[in-house]
């Protein structure tokens, strides 16, 4: 019998990914106090999805300096308090034959606010006054309903830049073997990308290359920092579904830059850098973005959004749309989603929950 592409092995560098069936970076407002410490939270949260059999588990948005927070109940990598509250983590993971990958963030303008459920539905910015910070972004402009962000410095820059490549080191340390760098969602690096607000006219804004200037500044730093071994990927929104905005085809463009700088894969979602853009939603509606990339770059591509179902996530990586799938609301639903996906596809695999034996997939 073939195995169905979905629970075939993904190889990058040194590593070996059991399968292609990921789970994305999701977002839990759960860090202890505003200190971006893990929680019995997390332990719990990535421990489940661990036991679930995906080959690949990337680590909520972690912010790599207190001020790339969403909110200020986001985790963080800039110390080392930080650093060994992930490693019970990343170790279940890895014992659990799950590669530990964690996604490194600056929230730009759409930082300091309210993390949402649990604040009555408060929403926007949180006033300094009470426990927020000072936007950054690359011009003084903001996300609807958010304060103004201050326009960085050139040395700000290089801080930030100097930041996500101590929080690469942290992470390896901290045991992940995958670092993807977010440049997508309307955070600090796509809001430098995207004309739509990024309005410098300095090196670091007009013509693409000054646009993608940030992120390819951060790549060769992160590189630098990491050696060789560990692997890196990059997030992107592949368009901003606004007219004028960032696009697929400047993110295939830049695409091949990372790689040549070190960068392994690519991670493809969209939108996210302004509120009014209308998103044409559905079963797999990003999938033709991440095909895009795939066809016009040189790089492994990961697809997200709505996939819901073995079948379709086969078909995906089956076709050669992409490489891979990152299954993120199904597997909030359903943790054990990949061993599930294995059962109902005929995959054959030599993983799977012992202690569970008395309830196999499928239902008997």
């Amino acid at each position: 019998m073939t195995q169905p592409a979905l629970f075939t092995p993904f190889t990058v560098r040194n590593l070996t990914i059991r399968n292609r069936v990921w789970v994305p970076p999701m977002c839990m407002y759960s860090a202890l106090g505003k200190d971006g410490i893990p929680t019995s939270f997390h332990t719990a949260h990535y421990g489940a999805m661990a036991l679930g059999g995906a080959g690949l588990i990337i680590v909520e948005a972690t912010a790599v300096n207190p001020e790339g927070r969403i909110s200020f109940h986001d985790l963080g990598i800039w110390n080392d308090e930080q650093v060994a509250a992930f490693k019970p983590i990343t170790a279940f993971m890895s014992a659990q034959g799950v590669v530990p990958g964690i996604q490194l963030a600056h929230a730009g303008r759409k930082a300091s606010t309210y993390p949402g459920w649990g604040y009555d539905g408060i929403d926007g910015t949180v006033p300094v006054e009470e426990g927020g910070w000072q936007t950054l972004g690359p011009s003084a402009n903001a996300f609807t309903g958010y304060a103004q962000a201050h326009a960085m410095s050139e040395e700000q820059i290089g801080q930030v830049v100097a930041d996500f490549a101590a929080s690469a080191r942290r992470a390896v340390e901290a045991g992940f073997k995958v670092l993807e760098i977010h440049a997508a969602h309307g955070y600090l690096i796509h809001e430098f990308l995207s004309p739509l607000t990024n309005e410098r006219s300095d090196d670091f804004g007009g013509p693409l290359k000054n646009r993608a200037r940030l992120l390819l500044d951060i790549v060769r730093a992160v590189r630098a920092e990491i050696g060789e071994e560990p692997v890196l990927f990059v997030r992107f929104s592949a368009t901003d579904w606004v007219e004028g905005g960032w696009n697929e085809e400047e993110t295939s463009i830049v695409t091949d830059w990372v790689k040549d700088l070190g960068v392994d894969a690519v991670d493809i979602s969209t939108g996210g850098l302004v509120a009014e853009a209308k998103i044409p939603t559905g079963p797999g509606y990003q999938v033709p973005m991440a095909h895009y990339v795939k066809e016009h770059a040189h790089l492994p591509v990961a697809a997200v959004g709505m996939i819901t179902t073995a079948q379709q996530a086969n078909e995906i990586v089956e076709s050669g749309r992409a490489d891979a799938v990152l299954i993120g609301k199904e597997t909030l639903r359903d943790p054990h989603f990949a061993l599930r996906a294995a059962a109902e596809l005929g995959a054959e695999i030599d993983y799977g929950i012992p202690q569970y034996q008395w309830a196999p997939f499928p239902r008997s």
